[in-house]
């Protein structure tokens, strides 16, 4: 007996904003999460399984348009077709999502109750509970029943377990509570990162189907389990994404100019390009070290970004969606902080401010003065609420060294 356990399709997510990047593959992401949901369909044909398992979070919303709804039907009708059956909870993003008429053998269970569906044909028997409201604070895995004798048990869970940092702690859960309860597999949802919290029993997220910004990097799909004698013989990953979002860490240091930071960008990005074996590649750079290329690299940082962007073009299907400028000055900077001239100075108020809230809080109502002032298109919507921050204030102050120190010094003036 074999079935597929996915989670979090998040189907038509809107992803706002991609057109105010030039470049930007729009339509490739937009439609990133149907091509997905296919490639996951058309592997519980190509596998044969006996049923599919979707933890929560379908639908990224309530969606207006019903295209969406009915995509998902004739994708389920497919599924129908081969004699694949298909269980569904909901998650706290289509918990008040609209559902329409599902074709026979997709089955959505209650959401007002744990409910147990018994497959005699393949001795399982699959239980689950799906959110009534989004802010689903409940252990709901509590009120789920016995396991069956004699039956393969699974427990289907939108869950955030004991909480995992960038998800709202939903339906929260102990491992240990989920192992005593005597199932034989818990099929999770929610987090958006593949995670194997437990063997025997197996306690499985898959992560989500298709990564849908920078956060989600890396390969995505869905998890394959192959049951023989009522035990499970595997788990095995199946990448089913069409688009992957990379993060290419980049080390500048051995960078004696700008053209050798391109050069190491581009041997980066062809690596995440080579990985992806053919998707579209939406990459993350960012560039750390103690470089002598920083002192060129700040003077001009829009330039130098807008090159690091046109290596893309040389890469086939690939985009960069931000260059993060990290590096430093090689310079050593305590030793400059004790000499007493201005830019030793200079290091020292820096360095106080850092470590005195104090004296943050006041830079940053100063700041925040100079942020109203300005026009909208200058800044971002929560840029105010930003640089009141202290620790993104401290942040601010610890890096402008590397920044001032090559205009003040004139270092690097010959990269």
């Amino acid at each position: 007996m074999k079935f597929f356990h996915a989670a979090d399709i998040h189907l038509d997510s809107p992803l706002r904003g991609l057109d105010r990047y030039e470049g930007a593959p729009a339509d490739k992401l937009r439609g990133a999460t149907r091509r997905a949901l296919e490639a996951l369909v058309e592997a519980c044909i190509a596998e044969a399984v006996d049923f599919l398992l979707i933890a929560g979070d379908l639908y990224d919303g309530d969606w207006t348009d019903y295209n969406t709804g009915l995509f998902f039907v004739r994708q389920m009708a497919r599924l129908r077709d081969a004699g694949i059956r298909v269980f569904i909870v909901r998650g706290n993003h289509d918990a008040k999502s609209k559902i329409l008429r599902l074709p026979d053998g997709v089955r959505e269970l209650s959401t007002s109750r744990a409910e147990t569906v018994v497959l005699d044909d393949v001795g399982v028997a699959v239980h689950g509970r799906g959110y009534a409201r989004a802010e689903t604070t409940e252990d709901l895995a509590q009120t789920y029943p016995a396991p069956r004798p004699d039956y393969f048990n699974i427990g289907l869970l939108h869950t955030a377990a004991e909480g995992r940092e960038g998800h709202a702690p939903y339906a929260p859960c102990r491992v240990e509570h989920l192992v005593q309860k005597g199932y034989d597999y818990w099929a999770l949802g929610h987090v958006h990162a593949r995670e194997v919290l437990h063997e025997k029993p197996w306690i499985v997220f898959p992560g989500n189907l298709q990564g849908r910004h920078a956060r989600e990097t890396g390969p995505k799909g869905a998890s394959l389990v192959t049951v023989e004698d009522g035990r499970v013989k595997s788990v095995e990953h199946r990448v089913l994404d069409v688009a992957r979002w990379a993060a290419c860490q980049v080390d500048a240091s051995p960078a004696r100019s700008p053209d050798d930071v391109l050069e190491l960008c581009r041997a980066a990005l062809s690596n995440e390009v080579d990985a992806a074996d053919g998707r579209v590649v939406c990459a993350r750079i960012v560039l750390t070290g103690a470089s002598r290329a920083h002192a060129a690299l700040v003077r001009d940082v829009g330039h130098w970004r807008g090159e690091i962007r046109g290596l893309a073009n040389d890469l086939g299907e690939a985009w960069i969606e931000k260059v993060e400028l990290r590096t430093r000055t090689p310079a050593d900077l305590d030793a400059l902080a004790q000499n007493d001239n201005p830019i030793g100075g200079l290091l020292k108020t820096l360095r106080f401010i850092r470590d005195d809230d104090d004296a943050l809080d006041k830079l940053g109502k100063e700041l925040s003065d100079i942020v109203g002032k300005l026009p909208q298109e200058f800044f971002q919507s929560d840029a105010a609420a930003k640089i009141t921050d202290l620790s993104v204030l401290r942040r601010i102050v610890d890096e402008l060294p590397d920044y001032l120190l090559p205009q003040l010094s004139g270092e690097g003036d010959e990269a």
